[in-house]
């Protein structure tokens, strides 16, 4: 049943190419909508096996290589599947009145959220490199046509690590083949590779996928490509394609090379302290509100690489936890900055900001930004709190050390955060009146450059207030009871050959 994500987003592509632009937006809403009803529906099914990585579906492909059409799910790539969904369900509500070619805005969309599918249930490991090459392609059209701020030099920088990791992640591939003969992943977990392959096929095959899930110095192309994005594909670059890099890196690289593992564990850890801290401080330096996101974003990646790297089930419980979490906190506090804040001001400087006082004039705006705002600090009833508490206690029976560095970073975390959300919203100083304000002409001594004419704030919309609503419900139901998603998680991640005994 899970595998009909897929099918009915592709068909969801191929519908766009062909019907009048005036459905494209409907289209879109029911083909991801209906992905999430199923992806909601296998997490209730008693009769699926989550433990393992249980095949769905196996139809030979190509024969003489020993590729498969070959599709399989358990509690990680469930739960990986279902924040695609509600992010996807999101980012289309956030994309309502998209005017220009939305035909082919929501084609390249949804072959995004089709591929980062494929990945999450590939179960071969050449049809899974076949998926993650896939989402390339449709994330440089959605920048470069629709987004802004560098939007081309964004595109293509975005594009370019990707294709520098893909190529990693292939000749990974290609020792993996050799050596073992197979491409399937339930095979290949089970095969001993020599310590030498592993040496050195390991650190490759990690860091090529690493490299899209922000990995510490290799996460450059993140921050550019969120502010060059349009909100639904800075939406879908935090919520869905960073968790690809890291999934691959748990699903493929330490589940195949777990010696290999072991012996470059200390330098992942080292590596995601340091882009914890690291990003938390440039974050608090910036003065673009997607700059801080964009490396906000960075940072809590951090957290999902230093819960890989500890090997013992919490701290890797934690890290596909967290994948779930900042995929819905990230996607909602893009959707303020992008589309609530910017499309209404057509300026992002914080300082341009704090003089609008746009808790008066976008009080919705105002009270979902606070509610992101206190899920990214990992506040106790969001799922930021119960993946980083989960990561953390894991992390202090491997990287005690780490643990307290780390600290720092959540010190910073708290600090940029706080800075953003009191300049966007509850900095101003010219008097406004409240109320229902459509239109704000604010006067020349106050405007800074470029804004200097009158600012139209239109409200916020229906589809605006469900998408919000949407992610808000998810981040908190999973802080409340996140129970819902770890019972799903943890035995899976036990099944894993990589753990550390007694982890």
């Amino acid at each position: 049943m899970i595998a009909w994500t897929i099918y009915i987003t592709f068909a969801g592509t191929i519908l766009l190419l062909f019907l009048p632009r005036a459905f494209s937006r409907w289209i879109a809403l029911l083909t991801t909508s209906s992905t999430f009803a199923i992806s909601l529906a296998t997490f209730g099914r008693q009769d699926l096996d989550l433990a393992h990585f249980a095949t769905i579906v196996r139809v030979p492909w190509v024969p003489a290589l020993g590729m498969n059409y070959h599709l399989a799910v358990d509690g990680i790539s469930l739960t990986l599947v279902l924040v695609t969904s509600i992010t996807a369900v999101s980012s289309v509500l956030f994309s309502w009145d998209v005017s220009e070619r939305p035909n082919e805005f929501f084609f390249w969309l949804l072959l995004v959220v089709g591929g980062s599918f494929g990945v999450f249930l590939s179960a071969d490991l050449f049809l899974l490199f076949v998926f993650y090459e896939l989402v390339i392609v449709p994330k440089y059209f959605l920048i470069a046509i629709w987004g802004s701020t560098n939007k081309e030099y964004g595109a293509m920088k975005l594009t370019l690590y990707s294709f520098f990791g893909g190529a990693l992640v292939f000749i990974g591939i290609i020792a993996a083949y050799v050596s073992a003969d197979s491409l399937d992943l339930n095979e290949l977990a089970q095969f001993r590779f020599s310590p030498q392959l592993q040496s050195w096929a390991f650190p490759i095959l990690f860091v090529g996928f690493a490299v899209l899930a922000g990995i510490w110095p290799l996460h450059t192309w993140a921050p550019t490509g969120h502010v060059a994005a349009p909100t639904a594909g800075s939406m879908l670059l935090a919520g869905i394609v960073m968790k690809l890099g890291a999934y691959g890196g748990l699903r493929v690289a330490m589940n195949l090379f777990p010696q290999g593992f072991q012996m470059w564990s200390n330098w992942i850890a080292i590596l995601a302290v340091i882009g914890i801290v690291y990003a938390a401080a440039v974050a608090l330096r910036q003065r673009d509100l997607k700059f801080v996101i964009g490396y906000s974003s960075v940072s809590h990646m951090g957290f999902v690489l230093l819960g890989l790297a500890t090997a013992n089930v919490l701290g890797v419980s934690g890290a596909v936890l967290q994948m779930f979490s900042h995929g819905v906190i990230g996607a909602l506090l893009f959707a303020v900055a992008g589309r609530m804040i910017y499309r209404r001001t057509h300026t992002r400087d914080l300082d341009e900001l704090s003089l609008m006082e746009l808790n008066r004039m976008l009080p919705f705006a105002a009270f979902v930004f606070v509610i992101a705002s206190a899920a990214s600090m990992g506040i106790p009833g969001f799922s930021g709190f119960a993946a980083e508490i989960t990561i953390l206690i894991g992390a202090w029976k491997t990287f005690p050390i780490a643990v307290w560095i780390t600290g720092v970073g959540m010190v910073l975390v708290a600090a940029f955060t706080l800075r953003a959300l009191k300049k966007s919203f509850f900095e101003g100083e010219s008097a406004i009146p409240s109320g229902d304000v459509k239109e704000l002409a604010v006067s020349p001594p106050l405007m800074t450059s470029p804004a200097e004419r009158p600012i139209h704030l239109e409200p916020i919309s229906v589809p605006e207030k469900l998408g919000a609503s949407f992610l808000i419900f998810a981040t908190v139901a999973i802080g409340i009871y996140p129970k819902f998603l770890l019972d799903r998680i943890q035995p899976a991640v036990e099944a894993m050959r990589f753990l550390k005994t007694g982890g």
